[in-house]
């Protein structure tokens, strides 16, 4: 799994946190080692907020602990940077229960409906019994598209017509896990602009379908959010947060961009864990998130 996780992290590593490696390997702290690190984080993604924070600890730190050596803060900054991964409060996917409801949301282009074929794949190994629902209905290429998924990983597909109303696709694919023994659902939704009012509305629909079906339903609803877009994916997470209360967050496409510095922004500014983070196109290539070998990742080559 380290080796997925860390040649996922190939871009970030090289472009940015190898930089700040050699930033802090260069002799004694100035200001211009400060103005350094504070630039290369904001351009790993980490986001202003999150990396002024950092480097206000880190300067803390250097002053308390007599610090004077840039290459004495490349630990420091490594467990500050695990300070800011909080230990996630418990994953439901993985609590023993009758059935087990996940809605999966994000816009379109995510890479939402390729992650929910991973993740069936993944508990169908792990001994699960997966079914999912196809709750976007607004693209029919969507239902085709997780048609195809659903195959490749041989979970059963509940699905409607094309423009038919998501939350009776929902309402249906937990009435098929009942009655057929499945004890895993995974919803898909659509994926519109996140600041469209009436997707967000739908949205809060469908959980409410599944509150009244399934005791405490959904039980995760994780978020989608493409690593290419960078801070961007913040706004999204917010919306979506507010309005469907999201548990935890998969970070896809990592593999393709330096954005790895975006995990911290995720955790410290929207206080949500990442679950699973895509490390390539295949149907396996989905890692559960593990901050230590996250945060190895970033600095080991």
């Amino acid at each position: 799994m380290f080796k997925s996780i860390r040649e996922s992290l190939t871009r970030t590593r090289q472009s940015v946190f190898g930089q700040i490696v050699s930033v802090l390997g260069m002799g004694e702290i100035t200001d211009e080692t400060w103005d350094d690190l504070e630039a290369l984080l904001i351009q790993a993604d980490v986001g202003v907020p999150t990396t002024l924070a950092l480097v206000d600890a880190l300067r803390a730190r250097a002053s308390k602990d007599g610090l004077f050596r840039a290459e004495q803060l490349i630990q420091a900054l490594k467990e500050e940077l695990r300070a800011i991964l909080f230990d996630p409060p418990v994953f439901e996917l993985e609590e023993p229960r009758q059935l087990t409801v996940v809605m999966v949301v994000g816009v379109n282009g995510s890479g939402k409906t390729t992650t929910i074929g991973k993740l069936a794949h993944k508990y169908l190994a792990d001994g699960r019994k997966v079914i999912l629902a196809a709750g976007d209905t607004f693209r029919a290429a969507a239902i085709d598209q997780l048609k195809i998924w659903s195959e490749r990983a041989g979970a059963p597909l509940i699905a409607g017509q094309p423009g038919s109303d998501p939350a009776a696709v929902a309402y249906d694919g937990i009435r098929a896990a009942r009655a057929r023994g499945f004890d895993l659902l995974i919803i898909d939704t659509a994926g519109r602009l996140h600041t469209k009012f009436n997707l967000m509305r739908e949205l809060e629909k469908m959980r409410s379908v599944c509150q009244k079906s399934v005791h405490a339903a959904p039980h995760e609803v994780l978020l989608v959010l493409d690593a290419p877009t960078g801070q961007n994916a913040l706004t999204q997470a917010q919306k979506f947060k507010e309005s469907v209360h999201v548990t935890g967050v998969i970070l896809t496409k990592l593999d393709g961009a330096a954005k790895g510095g975006m995990v911290f922004a995720i955790y410290r500014e929207l206080g949500l864990p990442v679950r699973f983070i895509g490390t390539g196109e295949k149907i396996e290539d989905l890692a559960p998130f593990d901050p230590d070998l996250f945060i190895e990742g970033l600095f080991e080559g």
